[in-house]
């Protein structure tokens, strides 16, 4: 399926029909072809070019038209030749600059996925989304933060920037010293653990009758296992962009069927994650496109993602569009803003 079965000439042939095709929409003819590549070859080289191209599975020719247009084993051939010849970019400033905004506003990993998914849904005009795989979150520190009474703020910080946040009614006021020794002797106990783990080795001193003949040790258990018991979701997914499915005069008409399969997907976001999850397999680019996809009713549509690891965790953006998409335009996006979203969440540490 690889680019490199076909001639320099053939590659530039079927690059040229491609980014027409997606300009367009319409079928491409030769003549233009033979104008727009630049191969300084006649309409007679081409259109033998093409026949080849058709026969090898590249293209095709509507019965009602005389031009042709790129099968998914076209639109493949033309991806992978972008992404061999890709240059280094930088997300847009002004995505920076809003991903920066909702980091200063909300420090929660959540929001901050919602607006990923948001703003590239925005800028490319596909369906967007944003995922962080949570599962091996470390813990960085917790604190403990008195509302007055018996009323105690336990935050609960990971690395990724994920903040968990819980306020719990105690049984007696404490001072804000006993908090603070508290919060001290669980970092020093567990900093720097996985949270899973945490949450395990709470549990279990708890349940040590000796550990209660400490009434502050006691406390700080009690207050961390309040929250530790609802850790957030191994996964935080975000999809966004319904609307841009019912398309326009940029993208290929979609089936009610097929419209109503993605919104479907979309509303059962465990089956897209699973889906994710078989797709991407490390740090990178991914693009599934058409045909590729393992599930049927995606098959009309291609996605395009980026991942990302820092340390212990895996963080996705990507989009999902019609086979027609702008696949240059939404590569360097997904890429670039995944990028940002590291670059911004290592700078608020």
């Amino acid at each position: 399926m690889g680019s490199y079965q076909l001639s320099p000439r053939s590659q530039r042939l079927l690059a040229t029909l491609v980014r027409e095709y997606i300009e367009t929409g319409e079928p491409v003819p030769s003549q233009i072809l033979a104008r727009k590549s630049g191969l300084g070859v006649s309409s007679a080289t081409v259109r033998n070019i093409l026949v080849q191209l058709d026969e090898e599975g590249y293209i095709h020719q509507p019965h009602t038209s005389a031009g042709r247009v790129p099968t998914d084993r076209g639109y493949r051939v033309f991806v992978d030749l972008l992404l061999q010849s890709r240059r280094s970019a930088r997300a847009p400033l002004d995505v920076e600059v809003q991903l920066r905004r909702h980091v200063a506003q909300s420090p929660l990993i959540d929001h901050l996925l919602a607006s990923v998914s948001h703003l590239v849904s925005k800028a490319a005009g596909h369906v967007g989304f944003a995922l962080a795989d949570t599962d091996a979150a470390v813990l960085q520190r917790i604190e403990f933060v008195p509302l007055g009474g018996p009323r105690v703020l336990v935050v609960v910080v990971a690395n990724g920037n994920q903040v968990t946040q819980k306020v719990v009614t105690t049984d007696e006021e404490l001072r804000h010293d006993d908090l603070v020794h508290a919060a001290n002797y669980l970092n020093t106990e567990f900093a720097g653990l996985p949270l899973l783990e945490v949450r395990a080795a709470v549990m279990a001193r708890l349940e040590q009758e000796r550990t209660l003949y400490d009434q502050l040790l006691a406390r700080a258990l009690r207050l961390a296992r309040s929250t530790l018991e609802e850790l957030p979701n191994p996964q935080t997914f975000h999809v966004e962009g319904a609307a841009s499915l019912l398309g326009g005069d940029s993208h290929e008409p979609v089936s009610m069927a097929t419209l109503r399969a993605l919104l479907d997907m979309m509303e059962e976001k465990e089956r897209l994650v699973r889906l994710l999850n078989e797709y991407i397999d490390g740090p990178g680019l991914t693009v599934v496109i058409g045909t590729e996809h393992v599930a049927p009713d995606l098959r009309r549509f291609s996605l395009i993602a980026s991942t990302e690891v820092d340390g212990h965790t895996t963080r996705t953006v990507g989009v999902i569009g019609p086979t027609r998409m702008h696949y240059s335009r939404a590569i360097t996006l997904v890429d670039t803003t995944a990028q940002a979203v590291s670059r911004v969440l290592r700078d608020v540490h």
